[in-house]
């Protein structure tokens, strides 16, 4: 079987960043995937509980977001739970993505109400959720992307 792009990256050297993952063609149309990397691989992993909220924080926001709202195609964590994915329609850097995602971290790192879609009928596991740290991940994640120089940009060569 063919290695999958996403595993020939070079783990060991992965700073903390958001980088562009893939661009595939679907059709006509171009889909960017971006790895949202929030602790280092194999040394950190992100809460359970905290990561759901999350998902449930970002997930919201950016498909309300007034710029991005109709781009956006998926939010999620990352198997490996270091990180999420975003998936965006059209073609874009983490340049162009940073500014969405400052708003839609600045968004979970100050929440404070009720989750969105936390309910038995909403979610398949509602009881699973860690607002605090979901707001603490954030609030870190925050800080590495309004710093982020090429190192946080470029997946490691």
């Amino acid at each position: 079987m063919k290695k999958i792009e996403s595993f020939t990256v070079d783990h060991l050297r992965l700073n903390l960043g958001v980088y562009v993952s893939r661009v595939d063609q679907v059709g006509a149309e171009t889909v960017t995937t971006f790895d949202l990397r929030m602790k280092y691989p194999n040394k950190e992993r992100l809460d359970n509980g905290a990561i759901h909220t999350l998902e449930h924080l970002i997930a919201t926001f950016v498909r309300n977001d007034e710029e991005f709202a109709s781009r956006i195609l998926y939010f999620g964590p990352m198997g490996c739970l270091t990180g999420m994915y975003l998936l965006v329609h059209g073609a874009y850097t983490s340049e162009e993505i940073l500014p969405l995602l400052k708003r839609a971290f600045a968004f979970a790192a100050d929440y404070n109400g009720e989750l969105p879609g936390v309910s038995a009928i909403e979610c398949g596991n509602y009881e699973l959720h860690n607002l605090e740290g979901a707001k603490l991940e954030a609030a870190a994640y925050l800080e590495v992307l309004s710093h982020a120089g090429p190192e946080n940009l470029n997946y490691p060569q």
